[in-house]
């Protein structure tokens, strides 16, 4: 397994059912940014294409997929369908990818979007990208190790990210 280098932009992508969110860092790898949100159309091959675009766009040097387990950490039928897709990604995307635990990234996505203020129709619209820029802070500092809290970096990078969102 080919491991990610520790410059350069990282994209973290949160797998849905019905929606893909997507967040990128920067090339410190230091904060994650919700990006967009990607709907489901239903052909998973162009669903891909499209990741495997936003590698070339934002010049990314690796990929962070959410793997949802379930809360006791085993792998359920969700986290067995994102590891095909995983698989699948890994064979086109000429970058390395990586998974992360996502318990509860969309609970955390959620709480800091509540503290934004704003709609709720505003928030279902976001919270699949703040949930992918969750996901891949909280790979950004388990890397970085640099003892900061990763919670207060959620909040605040989430807090920022609802300044501007695209979809």
């Amino acid at each position: 397994m080919t491991v990610i280098p520790r410059r350069g932009r990282v994209i973290g992508v949160d797998l849905g059912a019905k929606r893909v969110g997507v967040a990128v860092c920067d090339g410190d790898q230091r904060l994650a940014t919700a990006s967009r949100t990607l709907v489901r159309q239903g052909d998973r091959e162009a669903e891909r294409r499209s990741l495997v675009d936003l590698v070339d766009e934002y010049d990314a040097v690796g990929m962070v997929i959410g793997l949802p387990r379930s809360l006791s950490g085993q792998l359920g039928p969700a986290a067995v369908g994102a590891l095909a897709e995983v698989d699948a990604l890994r064979a086109l995307v000429p970058v390395p990818v990586e998974t992360v635990d996502e318990r509860l990234t969309t609970v955390s996505a959620a709480s800091a979007l509540h503290a934004a203020g704003g709609r709720a129709r505003e928030h279902r619209r976001v919270i699949d990208q703040v949930a992918a820029a969750v996901l891949l802070q909280s790979w950004l500092d388990r890397r970085a190790g640099d003892g900061v809290d990763a919670d207060q970096h959620r909040a605040e990078g989430a807090t920022r990210r609802m300044e501007q969102p695209r979809t």
